[in-house]
């Protein structure tokens, strides 16, 4: 590859990690699990190119040009990335600082193409035909590409070949952590909402918007026995599957009789946490009050949380205390799972 294509190859690799990464965030279902070999064959092959990239520029790096230190960083940034991601998969959980491994390859990920985008914009020079089109350049990437696939399709064999953790992982990363065990899988939220337990008697849960019957309901009367068998999947690297009961989601609506021009439903949290479904999505859902034949616990979403199959956790949305019917589709859903941690009832102060 010509070096102008190896740079703006590197770009387009750490780009195209940064957008599948952000996309895996989404991603539950098992039809989706494309979108995490995307990831996975786009990091191996940065590792190649990187490679290339590192042979090329050695040599000036040895003599300590001005500004060698950028090219340094980025390649610590690339290896961290590379490293977290491969030790992740193949070696098992693990954490720094609090943190999962994860959580670190996202991190670290996120930071690092932001840089290489930043210094793209800056810096980039307009590739020639010759860097894109030319006879070499094109049998390199579809060798590079072909090579990238094959390790991807020989990975999960040589794990279990080879007894590594990273065999009993999830298609979308994440390790089982107290599965059917009730209420003693891990606790976590997706920012940092902490609200205060709901006073004994107090807790009730709306139906209201384009309803015709608004209801109001007790967790006793939200207990009607519905049961879903379903896999909570963290985006920060574990899965619980549980048996979870309460009252499906479509029972609820039914109850309150849909009105004109009902469309999307929104599921509310006491912090003003919430998540936008469409009308025929929402009613394969559930609202659970149990996990195992035990009543949920405060960390879990007590006295109710929504319960999303192949959608990851931060869909299940706790404490849930309003269920609202709109025609249309809410755009701050998504904004809310973050500032929802700086409200006071998110920060426990109300």
């Amino acid at each position: 590859m010509t070096p102008r294509g190896t740079d703006w190859g590197l770009a387009l690799l750490v780009a195209a990690g940064l957008a599948t990464g952000l996309g895996t965030w989404f991603a539950g279902s098992p039809g989706a699990a494309w979108l995490f070999d995307a990831h996975a064959i786009g990091g191996t092959a940065l590792a190649v190119v990187v490679v290339v990239k590192l042979r090329r520029v050695w040599p000036r790096l040895r003599g300590r040009p001005a500004g060698a230190w950028r090219g340094v960083a980025a390649l610590v940034g690339v290896v961290l990335v590379l490293g977290t991601g491969l030790a992740w998969s193949a070696a098992g959980r693990f954490g720094l600082a609090g943190y999962t491994g994860l959580v670190w390859h996202g991190t670290l990920g996120a930071g690092l193409g932001a840089a290489v985008l930043a210094h793209a914009r800056r810096r980039a020079i307009r590739p020639r035909a010759a860097d894109l089109a030319g006879r070499r350049e094109l049998v390199t990437v579809a060798l590079l590409g072909a090579g990238a696939i094959a390790v991807r399709r020989l990975q999960g064999p040589a794990e279990r070949a080879l007894a590594l953790p990273g065999a009993r992982r999830r298609f979308t990363g994440s390790y089982d952590a107290g599965s059917f065990t009730g209420n003693a899988f891990p606790t976590t939220s997706w920012v940092a909402d902490r609200p205060r337990p709901a006073a004994p008697g107090a807790a009730r849960l709306r139906v209201t918007g384009r309803v015709r019957r608004p209801l109001e309901l007790t967790p006793a009367q939200l207990d009607r026995g519905d049961v879903l068998v379903a896999t909570l999947d963290c985006t920060g690297g574990f899965y619980s599957t549980q048996r979870w009961r309460g009252v499906s989601l479509g029972r609820l609506l039914d109850d309150a009789g849909l009105g004109a021009g009902a469309r999307h439903v929104r599921v509310i949290s006491r912090t003003g946490y919430r998540g936008s479904f469409a009308l025929p999505d929402a009613r394969s859902l559930l609202v659970a009050t149990h996990v195992g034949d035990e009543p949920l616990s405060h960390g879990h979403g007590a006295p109710c949380r929504l319960v999303a199959p192949d959608r990851r956790g931060f869909q299940w949305i706790k404490w849930v205390e309003r269920i609202e019917v709109h025609h249309d589709p809410d755009p701050a859903a998504l904004a809310s799972t973050v500032w929802s941690s700086f409200t006071a009832a998110g920060r426990g102060d109300g």
